[in-house]
């Protein structure tokens, strides 16, 4: 759905229009999930989608349209993400397992295609600034607009084209250490 049938789905579903909010929930779920799991992490992307729609829902009777439905939503899951940090960071951690690194590793999904890529770009996009890593995902995974991101992150579509750059330069920066380090064992042993 684009942006205009999505803003007029919100709008529908604000005034009470029967089936709106479930084509609204519809049109939206997949881009909100996967910002979500990028700024948060993918195991509490669920909750975060959860929270949002639920923040969302209330507020949908004021939505008034002046900006798209999909900016509103994802302006509204990065308020979200925000308060989860700022509540994760009041209270202490605890960890009942021993060795919580072993118990994850064994936890985690094997044989799944292109789950090693997956777990890497997730990698290196988590090692981004934070600045950078949101208007990164907004514009080159979710393919949203840098105008529509700059009106997300609520900064100048200038800020978010330098976050984007920067975060591309930096993705290749990591890339090429890790390729060196990956080449740098492997002649060693040749020369032996």
């Amino acid at each position: 759905m684009d942006d205009d049938a999505v803003t007029s789905t919100a709008l529908a579903a604000g005034a009470g229009t029967p089936g709106a909010v479930e084509e609204f929930v519809r049109a939206t779920h997949r881009d909100l999930w996967r910002f979500l799991a990028y700024l948060g992490d993918p195991q509490s992307a669920d909750d975060l989608t959860q929270e949002t729609y639920l923040r969302a829902l209330k507020a949908l009777p004021g939505f008034a349209g002046q900006s798209s439905a999909r900016t509103w939503l994802l302006s509204i899951g990065r308020r979200v993400v925000v308060d989860r940090y700022r509540a994760a960071a009041a209270r202490p951690r605890t960890v009942d397992a021993e060795d919580w690194a072993d118990l994850l590793e064994r936890r985690r999904p094997a044989n799944l295609p292109g789950f090693e890529e997956g777990i890497a770009l997730t990698d290196l996009v988590a090692a981004l600034d934070p600045a950078r890593r949101e208007a990164f995902v907004l514009t080159q995974i979710l393919d949203l607009e840098y105008a529509e991101t700059a009106r997300i992150l609520d900064c100048p579509i200038g800020t978010v084209r330098s976050r984007v750059a920067r975060a591309r330069t930096d993705l290749i920066a990591q890339l090429t250490r890790a390729e060196a380090q990956t080449e740098a064992p492997a002649r060693a042993h040749a020369k032996a």
